[in-house]
């Protein structure tokens, strides 16, 4: 038994050893190119965007100082509740993922309470494999009944295909940068879920 959990133990760290570095270079290829194609993807839609200094302060935001985690690049947005987007990345052995990470200025959250992590719960009929019939806010108390009476930014994301987000949308409070990230995997947004990320950014400033 003991033999058994050492050679798992051997084999999880030549997968670590090997699968990493790889995933690592791979991300090198695939960052700079997804920034790219948001940027241009953005000015399409008719948003304000250009690419933030390197040096600007919301890159940290959410992602600290991992080399497994990192910003990617920041993108800049002019007239909107979303102030920036910042591209980020999360290497494993299993490969590389990137989000969105909908940089939202919020001094209001850095006060005495503390805001909670809140995100997007969908609701199938059939449960499981059924198409999407509704969705329903879950975490902060405050944020979530704003964004739950709000019928307009329901039925906006009910017309998005939210298959392709591959994940919910998930909003963190960041007090330390009086920031909330509103964080999606990584995809070319529509005009209408943008207009719905910047629904909720708007909710965010005013709370």
């Amino acid at each position: 038994m003991e033999w058994a959990n050492i050679l798992t133990g051997l084999i999880a760290a030549l997968v670590l050893a090997i699968g990493l570095p790889l995933a690592l270079r791979k991300r090198k290829k695939g960052g700079p190119q997804n920034v790219e194609q948001l940027l241009h993807h953005l000015l399409e839609i008719g948003v304000k965007a250009s690419l933030a200094e390197k040096s600007v302060e919301e890159g940290k935001v959410g992602v600290g100082r991992s080399f497994v985690r990192r910003s990617e690049s920041v993108i800049k947005i002019e007239g909107r509740n979303i102030d920036y987007i910042n591209v980020s990345s999360v290497s494993s052995q299993y490969g590389v993922n990137y989000f969105l990470d909908y940089l939202v200025r919020s001094p209001g959250w850095s006060g005495e309470k503390r805001w909670k992590k809140t995100r997007m719960v969908r609701k199938k009929s059939p449960a499981i494999w059924g198409r999407v019939v509704d969705i329903e806010w879950k975490g902060d108390d405050y944020l979530s009944q704003q964004l739950n009476l709000d019928y307009r930014l329901k039925d906006i994301l009910l017309q998005t295909d939210l298959k392709k987000l591959k994940g919910n949308i998930e909003i963190f409070p960041e007090p330390k940068y009086e920031y909330a990230r509103v964080r999606t995997a990584y995809l070319l947004p529509s005009p209408d879920l943008f207009e719905a990320i910047d629904i909720i950014a708007r909710y965010i400033k005013s709370g």
